[in-house]
């Protein structure tokens, strides 16, 4: 029987684990219940869909057995995808409670009376499954919020991983000039988003794990998706924002396009936007805050007359995400952010401008790398206005 399908070689895996173990026992924490399903990828390997019921994965500073409890269907998945040693399972049933079966599999590791922490901040666990556990361990164990634990060691991304953030990025261009090749008046919005992911997917990338957000008309100033397609109309701003995706490691892009011959308004947003991303890129620098680089995006805009119109946070972090999102927060990019750059962070910092009386709008946005000296843009795409 051949071993398990990991991501990355064996002893990266392991390595991860050794130092997650060795920032526990730093913390005092006995162990960790693993709700997020980035850190059970992150960790064992493990690639699953789970996470949207009740799904723990408990590793203990020691080394003891790493054990998952989750539910049947992710069983197979878990075994050939992960280094998981353990998989227990609940049942659906009108009184289940896998909360107090997570508590069982605590006191089997003879963790009774210890510290433990807990992801909180996650998608993995909801507000109701965390008053079931808080239930279920009353007076068994003291729960810490460590959210942080395995997010912070995620941030900085090994070679390999970088690897797969490049490749993504490469599905991001190619996905780009795909939507450039559709779009046109008369074309629905939705076509165009169907020709980034038949590019992403046809090349070998992973669905992304939100999006593609495509909006035009009055619709461009919006910061998020929203259903029902439209049809392009000459004269339109279409701003598109996606991920491309490999291996659940993500790297986005946004960029805007002019449906007809663009008006001078939309030209000179267009360059402030350019400029000013340009400018923010050079602050992705080892050893600077994280803050600077949305003091740049707010002292540019904001001399501009654009205080209302811009965001209040520029960007983000990016990693191997699961739905519903491809942030992989924190760190946001907002001004006093004291986090220090690293070499092997990975950024998607960007400039989205709409004024809702106008319904003027543009966007752009890069991944970016810290480097060992400066940065890398990891996209091949120019921050131009195309006409189509």
């Amino acid at each position: 029987m051949s071993g398990p399908a990991l991501p990355f070689p064996e002893t990266e895996h392991r390595d991860r684990l050794a130092r997650t173990r060795a920032r526990l026992a730093a913390e005092g924490l006995d162990a960790l219940l693993c709700f997020a399903q980035e850190s059970h990828y992150y960790l064992t390997g493990y690639d699953g869909g789970g996470y949207v019921f009740f799904q723990c994965l408990v590793v203990t500073a020691d080394g003891r057995p790493l054990t998952l409890l989750c539910r049947r269907p992710d069983v197979s998945q878990a075994r050939d995808t992960s280094l998981i040693d353990e998989v227990r399972v609940w049942l659906n049933a009108e009184d289940a409670d896998p909360a107090v079966e997570l508590r069982d599999i605590l006191d089997g590791l003879r963790l009774r009376g210890s510290r433990i922490g807990i992801e909180l901040n996650t998608y993995g666990l909801t507000g109701r499954s965390l008053s079931l556990v808080q239930a279920a361990l009353d007076g068994f164990c003291t729960l810490v919020d460590a959210s942080h634990v395995v997010a912070e060691l995620r941030l900085v991304k090994s070679p390999a991983e970088i690897e797969f953030v490049r490749r993504a990025a490469e599905l991001a261009d190619d996905a780009y000039d795909a939507a450039l090749a559709i779009a046109a008046p008369g074309v629905m919005d939705a076509a165009v988003t169907s020709a980034i992911l038949t590019s992403i997917l046809t090349a070998g990338g992973d669905m992304p794990p939100a999006g593609p957000l495509a909006n035009s008309g009055s619709r461009a100033i919006y910061g998020r998706g929203v259903g029902g397609p439209r049809r392009l109309a000459d004269s339109d701003l279409l701003i598109l924002e996606y991920a491309g995706t490999w291996r659940r490691y993500n790297a986005c892009i946004e960029r805007s396009i002019s449906i007809g011959r663009p008006g001078d308004a939309h030209r000179d947003l267009h360059a402030l936007v350019r400029d000013t991303l340009e400018e923010m890129q050079q602050a992705f620098r080892p050893g600077e805050p994280l803050g600077a680089v949305d003091d740049i995006h707010r002292r540019r805009l904001d001399a501009a007359g654009h205080r209302d119109h811009r965001f209040a946070a520029c960007g983000y972090s990016l990693g191997a995400t699961y739905r519903p999102s491809w942030m992989d927060v924190p760190p946001m990019i907002y001004a006093g952010n004291p986090l220090v750059l690293e070499p092997g962070m990975v950024f998607f910092p960007h400039v989205m401008v709409g004024d809702p009386a106008t319904r003027v709008a543009i966007g752009l946005g890069n991944t970016v790398l810290v480097t060992a000296d400066g940065f890398e843009v990891l996209s091949r795409q120019p921050l131009d206005l195309p006409v189509r």
